[in-house]
Order: structure tokens, then sequence, then C-alpha cells
């Protein structure tokens, strides 16, 4: 299996912060997003960085990855850490043959449970839920392995979070979910079910079941990270006089002051008006103006305009 060190993949320290976890994930993010990245690999880059920045951003899930490394989601909850570091060693150990190289150590689990010997289980058994000495044979409690599935969710509700129902449908029929999801996930997060992934056999806990969340494209809003935009339809009046307008946000209406002389395109930012963030500050919202002309005019308003065009030596094609 192989083994991915989630640290080196956001390229942060194991003793980093958690502002430090969030800060390299944003700057990844924002580099290998598949909206953004074209590259073939983007995609697959961008789960690796949201898997990685799942488990480190949850203190729990975190100590646990520390504790317990690639096998952090299907070890069983009441292991202790320092039994499975001792059954890790023991066990590689136990694997290595007599002609290996000096020092090596041969364990014969023959000459260990008198006649007939012992098993892994018999030896090891005490330290995954099963009993010290548990009969030859005895079935041994194994987790279920986890499950993700994909849900789409459009800015606004993932902007405001809340519950939402999903069904699922599997070999064992169909289940039905009610998911609390929280304010301001984005693209590529994962939401974790504890205990709703596969069940575990030999009465082993079940999984859990990771949600991965997609926005919905369309609407009036994009998404870039923590940061919304929208754009702000202007008259040209509007643009060269200046104005407060009301922009669209996820969370209904807002004003933003408009400068005089803004030209089509420029970004105004309302700041903390993004995503919601429950470990940090907000996102940002970009208001993108655009500057509207009527598609007909009336008499007076065309005379106007050519009262403007003759007036003004304003010429945007003009190199200075």
């Amino acid at each position: 299996m192989t083994t991915i060190d989630f640290y080196k993949t956001l390229g942060v320290e194991r003793s980093a912060s958690a502002q430090e976890i969030q800060k390299a994930y944003r700057a990844l993010a924002r580099k290998w997003h598949p909206d953004i990245n074209k590259a073939p690999e983007a995609e697959a880059r961008f789960k690796e960085i949201s898997e990685a920045y799942d488990a480190l951003s949850d203190p729990d899930l975190r100590a646990r990855y520390d504790a317990f490394g690639n096998d952090f989601r299907h070890v069983p909850d009441d292991v202790d850490p320092a039994a499975w570091a001792a059954q890790q060693a023991a066990g590689a150990r136990g694997r290595r043959s007599p002609g290996g190289q000096p020092g090596d150590v041969f364990v014969d689990y023959g000459d260990l449970g008198g006649a007939g010997g012992a098993t892994f289980e018999d030896l090891f058994g005490g330290m995954f839920g099963g009993s010290g000495g548990s009969r030859r044979g005895a079935s041994v409690p194994r987790p279920g392995p986890d499950q993700e599935v994909e849900i789409e969710l459009s800015v606004v509700e993932a902007y405001r979070g809340g519950k939402h129902k999903i069904s699922l449908t599997g070999s064992g029929g169909q289940r039905r979910f009610t998911v609390n999801v929280p304010a301001g996930v984005t693209d590529g997060q994962r939401i974790r079910l504890a205990g709703q992934g596969a069940p575990g056999r030999g009465g082993g806990p079940a999984g859990d079941l990771y949600l991965s969340v997609r926005l919905r494209r369309g609407g009036p809003f994009r998404v870039d990270g923590r940061t919304i935009s929208v754009d702000l339809p202007l008259t040209p009046w509007d643009a060269a006089l200046g104005t407060t307008a009301v922009v669209e946000t996820p969370d209904g209406e807002a004003k933003v002051r408009v400068p005089a002389g803004t030209s089509s395109g420029t970004t105004l930012r309302l700041k903390g008006k993004g995503m919601p963030n429950t470990n940090g500050p907000a996102g940002d919202l970009h208001a993108v103006t655009k500057i509207m002309v009527p598609k007909q005019l009336d008499d007076t308003e065309r005379e106007l305009f050519v009262q403007l065009a003759a007036a003004s030596d304003f010429d945007p094609r003009r190199r200075s």
C-alpha cells in the first residue's frame, strides 16, 4: 500500500500550527484547483491536497494520524497508540528470516505457544479489541472500510450550510441521511460521517463515510477558495460619476461604493462577505463592474449621447 505523508503533501513540518496548515492549503488549492490549473494532473493533485487538509485541520483526526499513520482511519478507537507501535515493530521483526542482516531477529511462533504453537491473534489480538487469550481460529473483529461519495451544492447552499438530505444506494439497499453541512464548505472539501461507512467484520466497527463537496457551476457566483466573485452591472453615468450600488451576495443584498471614473472590469472588494470559515476569517466578495448601455435609445437619450460625444475628447483607444 502506498504511504502518503500528509505533512509533505502540504509542505509543512509535523509541528506546524493550525494557521500554518491552513495557509499552506490555501496556497496549494489556488495553484492546483482544476478550474484554474488545466494540467492533466491538477485534479488528482487537488484531491491529495484536500485529503491531507481534511485530516490535519481536524485536531482529533490529526492526533490519530500522528499516532497511526496511514492506518488512522481503520484502527479502532480503543487501540492504544503505544501498543500499536509495539505490535508494528514486533510484526516487522517477525517477518525477518534467520538469513537476514546481522542483528535481525526471527520469531518462531511454534516455539511460543506450546504444542500446536500460537496464532497471530493469540499474541496480539488484545490490541485490537479481542481478548488477549482468544482461541486459535476465533473471529477477530475488523473495522469496515471507509467509503466516499460526492454531493453537489449550490454556492448559496455551501455558504449558508444547514441540513441536507441525501440518499445512497448500495449492495445493502438504499440508505438515507440528514447531513448537517457546515457553513462555508468549499469545493473539494470532505465531510466525515463517523461509523456510516461499510460494516465491519467479526463484530468490528463500521468504517466512516466521507462526503466530497462539489459546487454546482452556473448562477451569478464564481468561487475561488473562499473568495466569491459576482458581476456588478453599472450604467455609463454610474461609472463616470460614481455611485453607491446594490450588489447581490449569497447572504442577500449589500451596498458597495463605486468611485467616479470606474471602468468595466474593476474589482470592488467587500471584506468578509465571501465564504464563511469555521477555522479562521471569512473570505472576501469581489464585485466585478460591468458597464451596460441601453439596447435602444429614445430621442432624448440619443441627443444627450450625441452632445456628450461632441463635448468630450476622451478616447480609450488612443495611446498615451
